[in-house]
């Protein structure tokens, strides 16, 4: 047996830490990004109240920095190497699973340029400080609407997908019973986040607070 073949697959273990860091903590930071945003669909002055408050997170940088930019920067520039390694063949064989794990590879690298410029844009060009009515501005920008609408069916995608191979690669989904579940459940959660996603920028682009009633 030669040495190179008892060695441990390094592969594997970044393999999995980075489905993991697709779930936890960059797909619950979706989910707690996208709750919070929703707030504008209730009134500007309760979106501005609650953007004030997390503006003012005890420990706030190192925070963004564990939790967020450290997650997202491995999650991205691993998965880009994957990218550049991979290989498909949809249309040669042009199987459902072909399409999809095309369609994963493509929706992350457009969903990692959009976080990119999203955190830039809103974390670091405004300072941390986000208001209801500079965000409404920006979205006057028929091209900024075009650009957040592709980002946000990328990343909803990529995440609801990506569901489904955290499972199957994890060892929760072993059976096909077990990976055809897997599979609805991640797309009920990329089509929820992509039409909460939508409404939130309906509301930003036409002024509409479906959930003003809360109030």
């Amino acid at each position: 047996m030669s040495s190179t073949s008892s060695k441990p697959d390094s592969s594997y273990f970044w393999d999995k830490l980075h489905s993991l860091s697709g779930i936890i903590p960059i797909g619950a930071f979706l989910l707690e990004h996208f709750f919070e945003n929703s707030y504008a669909l209730v009134s500007p002055d309760k979106y501005n109240y609650v953007a004030s408050k997390l503006e003012t997170i005890p420990w706030r940088v190192a925070v963004e920095f564990l939790v967020l930019w450290l997650p997202i920067a491995f999650h991205g520039c691993y998965g880009l190497y994957i990218w550049w390694r991979g290989k498909t063949n949809v249309w040669g064989h042009p199987w459902m699973a072909n399409w999809l794990y095309t369609l994963q590879r493509w929706t992350g690298i457009i969903a990692f340029a959009y976080i990119i410029w999203h955190v830039w844009l809103e974390r670091f060009a405004t300072h941390g400080r986000t208001t209801y009515a500079g965000v409404a501005h920006d979205f006057a920008n028929p091209y900024y609407v075009a650009f957040y609408v592709i980002g946000i069916l990328a990343a909803s995608f990529h995440l609801g997908n990506g569901i489904w191979n955290f499972c199957c690669k994890w060892g929760i989904a072993v059976t096909p019973r077990a990976q055809r579940a897997a599979g609805w459940f991640g797309a009920l959660v990329g089509v929820a986040f992509s039409v909460a996603g939508l409404f939130i920028i309906a509301g930003f682009v036409f002024g509409w607070h479906p959930f003003s009633g809360y109030l």
